[in-house]
């Protein structure tokens, strides 16, 4: 039953990553974005090729879709699995970030997930989670105005600072309030490995373009 339960939090996650904010958005003004910069239908490339309006749009689309499908998981997982909440949570927004990277509709073209992450990140509702994640993209993109190395440090610092907070017990059940231990936080983490791990597949150029130091940079101006 349980693993049934979170086969259908992965499903439910996939089909709220289906609705593709860039691409959507990039129809409405009569391009198709992954045609566009990099081919990727999601909020960087949005913000590059259609403006700052279409990055807010397509950014707070993405990251909604997540953090909706995470707030179900967490209203269904509290009233009736309350032993497996986190990992419903975890498991549902894991589910909008693959539909995301991978909508069955565009040939599994679409974006690379950070927004949806980030809307994950909210999900979880842990202010010290959100906190050091969004502090760290910050600054990280106002020095280097690299995008893609914020986006993969938020993704680590997701993974770590989840780990430290549930090996010192201070991941807390908002069912029980009792601190989350066992299985259920062993799943947690694998989870958000899997969520890192897809997130590095998925920025494997940057990180190449990176290393070699030509990597885009947010508001370059190109000659």
């Amino acid at each position: 039953m349980l693993i049934f339960v979170r086969i259908v939090c992965v499903v439910v996650g996939y089909c709220f990553g289906l609705f593709q904010t860039a691409y959507i958005y990039g129809k409405m003004h009569g391009i198709d974005i992954r045609e566009y910069g990099s081919g990727n239908s999601g909020t960087t490339n949005a913000l590059r090729v259609l403006g700052k309006k279409a990055g807010i749009v397509v950014f707070a689309g993405d990251f909604f879709k997540a953090a909706t499908a995470c707030v179900a998981a967490r209203i269904v997982g509290t009233v009736f699995f309350p032993d497996i909440l986190y990992p419903m949570i975890l498991w549902a927004g894991f589910g909008v970030v693959i539909g995301h990277n991978f909508p069955f509709y565009m040939n599994f073209k679409g974006g690379k997930g950070i927004a949806a992450t980030a809307g994950v990140i909210l999900g979880v509702l842990d202010w010290r989670i959100m906190v050091v994640c969004l502090l760290s993209f910050i600054i990280t993109v106002v020095i280097t105005r690299y995008v893609s190395l914020g986006s993969l440090i938020v993704v680590s610092l997701f993974l770590i600072s989840f780990l430290a907070l549930g090996l010192n017990g201070m991941i807390y059940s908002p069912v029980t309030h009792s601190a989350y231990s066992g299985d259920a936080l062993l799943e947690c983490y694998v989870i958000l490995f899997l969520f890192a791990s897809l997130a590095f597949y998925r920025h494997k150029d940057n990180i190449v373009r990176l290393v070699n130091g030509n990597e885009n940079k947010i508001f370059e101006k190109k000659d």
